[in-house]
């Protein structure tokens, strides 16, 4: 990677309020290497505008898990992730993604990985609504809708619990259904690994570096049959009665189907050499 592109460097409204210091260290070095232009949206869609509009600069994304998936999942619905090289400077709390991935964690050598570091091509997984999945997939058992994260229903609840704590000296506890099986059935490349008269405690997929996808069905069972059922494919189909699904840090759904493929070498990411 040469050390003197030119580079597009945007960072996310979240980094900033995160980590101010990391932020600024991370564009000196990048300035002192390269040719920049800095970019501060102040939400998702100045964030997209600018990618779309980079022109000839290298994308240069500063800020956490969730501003990377923006920026893979926005070039992949422009059709510009193929041709595209990424680099990622991450800043924020939620950088387990970055780890699996390789990318420094350190703001300096993350900056200096951009400027000298090597693309990488990876593999990515894309569902049939034109979502993409980088790390994995995973589908939990059936829960309260508060249990799996991002749901409306997790902010409703919370105000109820304060008001009734207002109301109350001792409020009653609130708690969510526990967690069950589900019946969904589970195809890899055509082949029915679980169907619906077989509950799954849960179904994970994920991309294994090798242009297939790493499948693990755990089944509700007990005796010999309870160990998990694991196979590559290229794609998986899952379907059945409605069903969230969790696709990195994102929950999706309910749907009552959907299908990941496995994209080979689908986008590119700068990581030191």
């Amino acid at each position: 990677m040469a050390a003197f592109d030119q580079l597009l460097v945007v960072v996310d409204p979240v980094a900033r309020r995160a980590d101010g210091e990391s932020v600024r260290i991370a564009k000196d070095v990048l300035g002192a290497g390269a040719t920049v232009k800095v970019c501060l949206p102040d939400g998702p869609e100045e964030f997209a505008k600018a990618l779309v509009r980079r022109g000839s600069r290298r994308p240069v994304v500063i800020g956490d898990d969730r501003a990377l998936l923006r920026a893979v999942g926005l070039l992949h619905r422009e059709r510009e992730l193929a041709g595209s090289v990424l680099s990622f400077v991450p800043v924020g709390a939620s950088l387990s993604l970055a780890r699996s991935l390789g990318v420094p964690t350190d703001a300096v050598t993350a900056a200096r990985a951009a400027l000298e570091g090597v693309e990488r091509r990876l593999d990515l997984l894309v569902d049939d609504s034109d979502g993409v999945v980088i790390g994995d997939l995973r589908i939990p058992p059936v829960a309260h809708p508060a249990a799996l994260g991002s749901d409306p229903a997790h902010h409703w609840l919370r105000t109820c619990q304060s008001l009734v704590r207002t109301l109350a000296a001792r409020p009653p506890r609130m708690t969510a259904p526990a967690p069950g099986p589900q019946r969904l059935r589970v195809e890899a490349d055509g082949v029915t690994l679980v169907d619906l008269d077989r509950p799954v405690e849960g179904v994970s997929v994920a991309p294994d570096a090798a242009g297939r996808a790493s499948v693990e069905v755990r089944p509700s069972s007990v005796g010999a049959e309870a160990g998990p059922l694991r196979v590559l494919a290229h794609s998986v189909t899952v379907s059945g009665p409605d069903f969230r699904y969790r696709a990195d840090q994102v929950v999706g759904g309910p749907v009552r189907t959907r299908t990941w493929t496995v994209r080979a070498g689908a986008w590119g990411l700068t990581l030191p050499k």
